[in-house]
């Protein structure tokens, strides 16, 4: 299998994080409990990033976890944030209303009768200011967030493996990261996560700015900007960058056909 042999290599990096999740997250409903169909991602024009919702099902998390086991990694699982919430009929990208935690709550229980260990739940993603695709309001993410904090809390009693609760993990933006913390509060979030893409896709002068330590170091004003957010507001592990990749959309003309980043 494709994951056996992926776990011989990824073996060698000790401790390793695997984050399960990304751009496609807040799609993904869980095949457990109430949900009893699965479907595959298929390309809708109306849907999230041009896809329809799809779902993981137990079996495919199954070997996940038996792929997480050999190589001893460390596991971030990305949680879906927009289920049954509804798109705004008045603003664009807005997604409107409670989340509702009900599959999530049948996906952790079935996790933890397997005995899996995962290390930290992240809520939604690239979810916070104007958002990727989507964007939820920062006093609305607050409240689901505590709400996510307590079904975690409640079925894992046990403290000492009780998986972590990170959030938003989406690019900084400060209005937003202090109104989303002035509600959820230090005792809530174990980490503030968020992304760095210092890099455009479509800069024509990418190949010259890639290469220059002057245009590079501008992204430590943003380390600068989330290390006050974090100390004003207290997560109790700090700020974590949970995504980066330079250049966004994975590659640049002349500078590489699949990935490029530099910091």
């Amino acid at each position: 299998m494709v994951l056996d042999e992926c776990g011989k290599q990824h073996s060698a990096f000790n401790p390793l994080r695997i984050k399960v999740g990304g751009s496609l997250q807040d799609q993904v409903v869980y095949n457990v409990g109430s949900v009893k169909k699965c479907h595959h991602f298929k390309k809708r024009r109306a849907g999230l990033f041009g896809f329809s919702q799809r779902c993981l099902s137990m079996a495919r998390w199954d070997e996940l976890n038996n792929f997480f086991k050999q190589t001893g990694a460390k596991v971030t699982f990305g949680l879906n944030a927009l289920i049954r919430r509804k798109k705004s009929n008045i603003e664009k990208g807005l997604w409107v209303g409670d989340w509702q935690s009900q599959n999530a709550r049948e996906f952790m229980n079935y996790t933890i009768s397997k005995g899996y260990k995962i290390d930290s739940y992240e809520f939604g993603n690239e979810l916070c200011g104007g958002g990727i695709g989507a964007r939820v309001e920062a006093k609305q993410y607050g409240k689901d967030v505590i709400a996510s904090k307590n079904l975690v809390k409640e079925l894992n009693l046990d403290r000492k493996i009780q998986p972590k609760v990170l959030g938003p993990d989406g690019l900084y933006n400060k209005k937003w990261f202090n109104s989303f913390l002035k509600v959820s509060r230090h005792a809530v979030v174990d980490a503030s996560t968020h992304h760095i893409y210092n890099l455009r896709p479509d800069d024509p002068n990418m190949i010259n700015k890639i290469q220059n330590p002057f245009y590079l170091n501008q992204v430590a004003q943003t380390y600068k900007n989330v290390s006050k957010t974090v100390k004003k507001f207290g997560p109790l592990l700090g700020a974590w960058v949970s995504e980066t990749g330079g250049a966004f959309d994975s590659d640049h003309k002349d500078v590489s056909p699949t990935f490029v980043d530099g910091f």
